[in-house]
């Protein structure tokens, strides 16, 4: 699959509740301009995450720590960390300013460039595997600490978040990998879709700390 992407999201389109938001980001187009080409991939896989006090899981959970504070807005921002001191994952914050919301890109199928996704990602034989995971998501896209803050909704940001085809059928469960709020379905992803991530269970909760960044691709 080639083009373009469609219009850019604007800010109204990243209000609501966290779960709803989620849901309608799948289809979208994540689009990143470097200087060695352009890298687009359509969003599979989602998972939400509120800070409304509901979600232990969530890193804005204990408010606007140093870490999490961006993630109180505006709606549109990047928000980049480093999960296991291994990897970076990508969120898209969400809900108005001060909520402390966000969705992780979890997985997408890469619809430009994909053969610089793959110089990227070496490993990965099938075209499946070049974003099926929030590690290799943002290593297929070249998303890294620099990122962190850039404006989602900007034209002429390098990484940008526009309008896509929806998915036919949407599916939803538990996240991957978090040890609290397991109850909560807000995982979500397109229904049969090759490149959606393998569902791991948590493990065992650690005292203390919120675990947003307990999961694995």
């Amino acid at each position: 699959m080639t083009g373009e992407p469609g219009p850019l999201l604007r800010a109204e389109d990243l209000l609501g509740p966290v779960a709803e938001v989620a849901a309608r980001l799948l289809g979208c187009w994540v689009v990143t301009d470097r200087p060695e080409g352009r890298v687009a991939l359509r969003l599979t896989e989602v998972e939400a995450y509120s800070g409304q006090g509901e979600d232990p899981a969530s890193h804005a959970h204990r408010g606007p720590t140093p870490r999490a504070e961006i993630m109180f807005g505006p709606p549109g921002l990047l928000y980049v960390y480093f999960s296991y001191g291994v990897h970076w994952c990508a969120n898209v914050v969400v809900g108005p300013a001060g909520r402390g919301s966000a969705v992780l890109m979890r997985a997408g199928e890469v619809v430009v460039g994909e053969p610089l996704a793959r110089s990227r990602r070496p490993a990965a034989r099938v075209a499946r595997d070049l974003a099926r995971g929030p590690a290799r998501l943002t290593q297929a896209l070249a998303i890294g600490p620099d990122d962190r803050g850039a404006d989602l909704l900007d034209p002429a940001s390098a990484v940008r978040l526009h309008r896509g085809p929806a998915p036919a059928a949407v599916s939803a469960g538990p996240r991957v990998g978090i040890s609290v709020a397991t109850e909560l379905p807000w995982r979500f992803w397109e229904t049969g879709a090759p490149s959606v991530s393998v569902f791991r269970a948590g493990g065992k909760p650690r005292r203390g700390a919120a675990r947003q960044d307990q999961r694995r691709d």
